[in-house]
């Protein structure tokens, strides 16, 4: 269970799977302030909401599941909880609230309530630590008197740095395939039909990235400090939740391009001289939180999202400072290298509200989009859109791709979270048609004007759920396709790093007439669910016959880090044949038994057959 317990720190948490994270420094302490422990509950005496202050624990849940405690608290009990925290043996939980009489109710209610057999027990529970506080309390006991090595960020971005770029691809090799040889093991032991299919599957290797050096196109930079307290526009050494707020420049980094060091150090030249400081995420204070750099080799062009944390500013403080940075770049140019701010946008990057996906975006000067190329498409990217983040890398992956799905001219494909249109205008020139959903609205309108802007008539897309389109786009293939005309439906997902909601994947199992599936995947470690789900056998959630991975092949997006991006080929498994029963022999009519033994030796359905 996750020891997070703010707002703020479980927000910072849940990001910690990335290289960057948002947030600032705290200022470096005396040797005197050192001697003296942090508190680690303060966060609760900040002015402004922590759920973790009315929080209560339930206990004799038995078995459970989160949705269905959910719909418990919410539509029958009708609880105003925030969240809820289960361990992993799922006994008891922690439900979190807004206010003290939300709390005070829901311990009245669920004290004594039976559910499931069970009597429920309910009592007023205790915060969790601030992590941060904790870990530097712990470290502050464990290194007295001991020096301690310095991380850069090099240590903490780019791993692999060091290591010659055969031996960066050799070694992702490895884990690759060690990592392909569980999941394999553990679908042989949730599925034993499996076991046949899973002999023939192959993992190709890793193909490297033909770029290796300055290849990232976005980067998000944090706005703290570094270890001597000044303020810096870069990565953080760690997350929150270990402890860490520090921040390293990234001059040095090899895979940032040269325009996106450019960015960070003219928006770090911003902050210093700027009357607005740097958020701190310990207590919340501060403004100016996070920059991100939208690169293109291709056009040269520069976009910068300046986030800031507005819940500490007036509203004419917050129009002096947009005011401000719209001022600087406007002005601001390297004549020496040819840089300069080509698109600016200001976000307002704060605890998001409920139902809320991204943090909105405000457009401050110049351009609307960068433009960038892939298989020589054109491609207009807005400020939020996904995009890979390595553009010739994505050549390969997208080649591929297409090479593991086979699609032929009567083909259909439907991609699964295909933003901006990319993979989908790839496999335009393969196949009969091509059908996109994306969850996000502003990403659908850039794929339809890509699809325009490159003359490609036959992609269609949608915006909303994916497991709420999928039906609908198999049924309008299905019933659109020609009486007695060849079908052929392939799904290919390109999901967010956590992978597809179950109830996506349940879609695709009961969507009978998809019968390839190509997964892309840019965390490997987390998609294996997504994976072990497409595998599982027939059930009342998962029905459909599972799909069993065929192809395997790893692409190096991300050089001198431990990522990489991998794509596998799912086939769905065939319809067992149902043996045929023999005709039970009467007076009027005879069997011929020698036609009998021959059809059971051609279908193995029974060594001998009696009369």
């Amino acid at each position: 269970m996750s020891e997070v317990s703010t707002e703020s720190s479980d927000q910072i948490s849940n990001e910690s799977h990335k290289v960057k994270e948002n947030g600032e420094a705290a200022d470096v302490t005396t040797e005197a302030d050192s001697k003296i422990p942090n508190d680690e509950f303060n966060y609760l005496k900040r002015n402004e909401f922590t759920s973790e202050i009315f929080k209560i624990e339930v206990r004799n849940l038995g078995y459970f599941g989160i949705g269905e405690f959910k719909k418990l608290l919410r539509a029958k009990l009708n609880l105003n909880m925030t969240k809820i925290k289960s361990p992993l043996r799922k006994e008891f939980a922690f439900v979190c609230f807004r206010s003290q009489e939300d709390q005070q109710r829901a311990i009245e209610t669920l004290n004594g309530y039976k559910w499931k057999g069970k009597v429920l027990q309910a009592a007023l529970a205790k915060a969790s630590a601030d992590p941060l506080q904790k870990r530097r309390n712990e470290d502050a006991q464990k290194e007295q008197g001991k020096s301690k090595r310095q991380r850069t960020s090099a240590d903490a971005i780019c791993p692999y740095a060091t290591i010659p770029y055969e031996d960066q691809l050799q070694k992702k090799s490895t884990e690759m395939q060690e990592l392909l040889k569980k999941f394999i093991n553990k679908l042989r032991n949730i599925n034993q039909d499996a076991k046949k299919e899973l002999n023939n599957f192959k993992f190709e290797g890793v193909k490297g990235s033909p770029q290796i050096n300055g290849y990232r196109n976005k980067n998000e930079f944090t706005v703290g400090k570094n270890a001597e307290g000044e303020i810096v526009v870069g990565f953080r050494l760690g997350s929150y939740a270990n402890g860490s707020v520090e921040v390293s420049e990234i001059q040095d980094l090899p895979h940032i391009p040269d325009a996106a060091k450019w960015a960070a150090q003219s928006f770090q030249q911003f902050v210093r001289n700027s009357k607005f400081l740097p958020f701190n995420p310990e207590d919340n204070s501060g403004h100016i939180r996070q920059l991100m750099v939208r690169t293109s080799a291709h056009s040269g062009e520069i976009m910068l999202v300046a986030g800031i944390y507005s819940s500490n500013l007036t509203d004419s403080e917050l129009t002096d400072l947009k005011s401000k940075l719209k001022e600087y770049y406007e002005t601001f140019t390297d004549k020496e290298r040819g840089f300069k701010c080509t698109s600016l946008y200001y976000q307002d990057v704060k605890h998001r509200a409920a139902g809320q996906l991204v943090s909105p975006v405000e457009h401050l000067y110049g351009s609307t989009h960068n433009t960038d190329n892939i298989h020589h498409l054109a491609f207009k990217i807005s400020p939020l859109a996904f995009f890979q983040i390595n553009t010739h890398g994505a050549e390969v992956l997208y080649d591929k791709a297409i090479e593991l799905a086979a699609p032929q001219p009567h083909s259909t494909v439907l991609d699964i979270c295909c933003g901006i249109g990319t993979i989908a205008l790839a496999f335009a020139k393969h196949c009969k048609q091509v059908l996109g959903v994306e969850i996000i609205p502003e990403a659908i309108k850039d794929a339809e004007s890509n699809a325009t802007a490159n003359k490609i008539e036959n992609c269609k897309f949608f915006a909303g759920n994916a497991d709420d389109y999928i039906q609908s786009m198999v049924r309008e293939v299905v019933y659109g396709n020609a009486p007695g005309a060849p079908l052929d439906l392939i799904a290919v997902v390109d999901p967010p790093r956590a992978g597809l909601h179950n109830r996506s994947i349940a879609a695709i199992r009961a969507a009978t007439a998809i019968k390839r599936l190509v997964y892309v995947s840019c965390n490997p470690l987390h998609a294996q669910r997504n994976w072990i789900e497409l595998g599982r056998p027939e059930s009342k959630q998962y029905k459909g016959n599972p799909f069993f991975p065929k192809t395997a092949i790893a692409v190096d997006m991300f050089p001198h880090t431990t990522h990489t991006e991998l794509v596998i080929l799912f086939e769905r498994a065939a319809q067992p044949e149902v043996p045929e029963k023999p005709k039970e022999a009467t007076s009027t009519e005879s069997v011929d038994v020698s036609e009998l033994e021959s059809k059971s030796e051609e279908k193995g359905a029974f060594e001998t057959t009696e009369i």
